[in-house]
């Protein structure tokens, strides 16, 4: 019954983060365990970084404000490639490389055009498309959240 509360009250802590923090989703899994919370979108959304001994590290705000990299300001028909996770977004698989994609890369459903580190894990994301890359929306290191727009391509 003791480990129950224990469990109770650490959700309670989570939902309470969330809430200050205007964190839509939150997903956790710890071995089989797996616990996700979901609220509504808050009217204008944040992002502020979680530091909790519960959770571990790896959101961080970026410092300065942020302007997209863009070929081309407006053009019509651009697909948007979005991040499947919330994670930290790296353009290159390590400092001293190359960025996986820059604008005017050609890319295939199977390219990979970056890593989102979440819960310590770098995930390699996949276009999942065909095109040019026309404008790239994140900056390497910056935290993005679950949908937002990382990429804008044109398609072939």
């Amino acid at each position: 019954m003791a480990n129950e509360d224990t469990d109770l009250q650490k959700i309670k802590e989570l939902i309470e983060i969330m809430q200050e923090n205007e964190l839509v989703e939150v997903e956790i899994k710890h071995g089989d365990d797996k616990i996700f919370l979901k609220r509504a979108c808050p009217q204008q959304p944040t992002l502020v970084p979680v530091v909790t001994h519960h959770i571990p590290a790896g959101l961080s705000a970026a410092g300065a404000p942020q302007t997209p990299l863009s070929a081309a300001p407006t053009q019509e028909n651009l697909v948007e490639i979005k991040s499947p996770l919330v994670g930290t977004f790296y353009a290159k698989p390590s400092p001293d490389s190359d960025p996986y994609v820059e604008i005017g890369s050609q890319i295939t459903p199977q390219t990979v055009i970056c890593i989102i580190e979440a819960m310590k894990v770098m995930n390699e994301i996949k276009a999942e498309s065909s095109g040019t890359i026309v404008e790239i929306l994140v900056r390497n290191g910056e935290a993005v959240e679950y949908g937002q727009v990382l990429f804008k391509i044109k398609p072939d």
